[in-house]
């Protein structure tokens, strides 16, 4: 899952998106409503999480402008104000889920999950092909019964290619939502990954690569 943060406070931006990097999300952060605005224009987010009081342009601005150019992304909107007015008001501008400030991490991670399921199409809760058994909410990989113990990386390109259930993903695709902005998109971080899940998955061998194409499960 690709997520953006857009939060002024740096300290609070940048402790949210390590932990959801921890979580094995794909994380971007902008301070202010222009960056949030610019990075949108050419990303295609799963969700964003958008503090309304943003500085340059204000988070209302910019959800507003996310609904006019139908971008695909959920909105989950965060605010210090506590009246239900201004929380309403913040979802008839087009946010998908509202959380005040302060909150607990836990709580924001699942509302991001709640909203990651609903930007895309309907998955079993539990991910299942050619004997493989990925189950995103407890974390856990299973080939044949046994136990698969793989690094978060490799957690989400496999999750990702259960998820297009059968279909071919490209590496591309694969750098976008398993990894951030800060790659190199030259690296070969996708081959080498690749590769260390082969192995830990075993034979017989369930990835297949697409020439030209990317990779099937």
């Amino acid at each position: 899952m690709r997520v953006l943060i857009v939060e002024d406070e740096r300290v609070l931006a940048d402790a949210i998106a390590e932990g959801l990097r921890e979580e094995a999300l794909a994380v971007d952060v902008v301070y202010d409503g222009d960056e949030a605005l610019e990075r949108t224009s050419h990303t295609d987010y799963d969700v964003i999480v958008l503090d309304r009081d943003l500085p340059t342009v204000h988070g209302d601005d910019v959800c507003r402008d996310l609904a006019d150019r139908r971008h695909p992304a959920r909105i989950l909107m965060l605010t210090a104000a506590a009246d239900v007015t201004e929380r309403v008001d913040g979802l008839s501008l087009g946010a998908d889920d509202y959380l005040p400030k302060p909150f607990v991490f836990g709580e924001l991670v699942a509302r991001i999950r709640a909203l990651g399921r609903r930007s895309s199409p309907p998955v079993p809760p539990v991910l299942e092909r050619s004997g493989v058994r990925l189950d995103p909410h407890r974390r856990t990989v299973h080939r044949d019964g046994r136990l698969i113990r793989l690094t978060r990386k490799e957690f989400s390109v496999l999750e990702e290619l259960l998820r297009a259930q059968g279909g071919v993903v490209s590496a591309e695709l694969l750098l976008a939502r398993a990894w951030d902005e800060h790659l190199d998109p030259f690296s070969n971080v996708v081959r080498v990954t690749m590769a260390t899940l082969r192995r830990k998955l075993g034979e017989p061998a369930v990835i297949e690569t697409v020439t030209g194409a990317g990779y099937r499960l």
